[in-house]
């Protein structure tokens, strides 16, 4: 059976939903903003929270880093200045991962290059994140797969023979690996979301785990993908859509991350096990609700038994309806008054 543990939480596709609230870069630089977005995924019930980590002045050309960026969500005049002001460094993330630990949240991130998979490891993180930019990127995916933590890796604008090659590059060097459909736009459409796609990663890819890195707005495709069969959900999370910032539009508030997980919980219950069977609690309702068969008026003796001399009425305390077949042309063998219980003790078999 495909699954995983990931700072002691075992994932797979018969528990509950392993949900990642992603927080991104929306603490907008500050620690303290992220400590609160912490607090408030724990208690919006989320088992995680994702930061990102790239070494910046690597990882983009100059001429990226350099460029103007004078935006209404810019936080530098240039593109490396604004993803420099928004970059945790070294102390924020011993910070992070110990007041993670204090509130009982799992804390990771995703790793960029090469040089953010190296300061990850460093600081012993439980799991990894793979971008879907990086879905290509083999180098990449190799040496964090070797690094020997769980994996997450998105799909979005990937072809299945991308994620085909990602997956036989992880495999061979790291079999805990979750697969995550995903569509690269910002935000998604539901139309665009492809979520019969987690269906295919299942039957491909039996052995792993699949779940769906979720960028539309609402809450209800999420629950759709885990009723399909994604054992993990993750979800941008900020906690005020007017904060500064591209990410803050798609994420969930609070209040949704908080119904989101609370929907993936109760959709786990109320897939049951399959066995269709009544529940004790039901029959109290169905006592009022079914029927039983009863005589249509006042009928002697010796009376045998037509269509018209049967009445079908609730409550359900005697014969189910669907013995009217097999009462009509028996014989009675007392009197019964209207609407008296018709049962088969009181009836005899004279037909030829």
């Amino acid at each position: 059976m495909a699954r995983f543990i990931v700072n002691g939480t075992v994932i797979d596709h018969d528990g509950d939903c392993y949900v990642i609230a992603e927080v991104g870069h929306n603490h907008q630089g500050k620690l303290e903003t992220a400590k609160e977005l912490f607090r408030t995924a724990k208690t919006c019930g989320a088992n995680a929270v994702k930061l990102q980590k790239r070494d910046n002045k690597t990882l983009f050309t100059k001429a990226m880093y350099n460029q103007p960026y004078d935006n209404e969500n810019s936080f530098g005049a240039t593109y490396g200045q604004h993803r420099e002001a928004l970059e945790f460094g070294e102390y924020e993330y011993r910070e992070l991962k110990a007041y993670a630990k204090e509130i009982g949240l799992t804390f990771f991130a995703t790793a960029f290059d090469f040089n953010s998979a190296d300061f990850l490891a460093k600081l012993d993180m439980p799991a990894f994140k793979i971008a879907s930019g990086d879905l290509t990127n083999t180098p990449l995916l190799k040496y964090v797969a070797e690094i020997g933590k769980p994996m997450f890796l998105s799909t979005g604008g990937g072809a299945i023979d991308d994620v085909r090659r990602a997956y036989d590059t992880i495999m061979p060097i790291n079999p805990q690996l979750c697969i995550l459909q995903c569509t690269a736009s910002y935000p998604a459409d539901p139309a665009d979301l492809n979520l019969r796609v987690i269906e295919t990663y299942k039957q491909m890819f039996p052995n792993i785990l699949v779940g769906l890195s979720d960028h539309q707005s609402g809450i209800a495709m999420a629950l759709v993908s885990y009723i399909m069969g994604a054992a993990v959900i993750e979800k941008h999370f900020t906690l005020n859509r007017a904060m500064r910032g591209t990410d803050h539009a798609f994420s969930l508030e609070p209040v949704g991350l908080t119904k989101l997980v609370r929907d993936l919980r109760r959709a786990r219950l109320a897939m049951g096990d399959g066995l269709k069977q009544p529940l004790p609690f039901e029959k109290k309702p169905l006592h009022k609700m079914a029927k039983k068969l009863v005589a249509a008026r006042a009928l002697p003796a010796g009376h045998v038994l037509t269509s018209e001399d049967i009445a079908i009425r609730s409550p359900a305390d005697g014969l189910p309806p669907y013995e009217l077949d097999r009462v009509l042309g028996m014989t009675l063998l007392k009197d019964l008054q209207e609407e008296e219980n018709i049962d088969f003790k009181d009836l005899k078999d004279t037909r030829k």
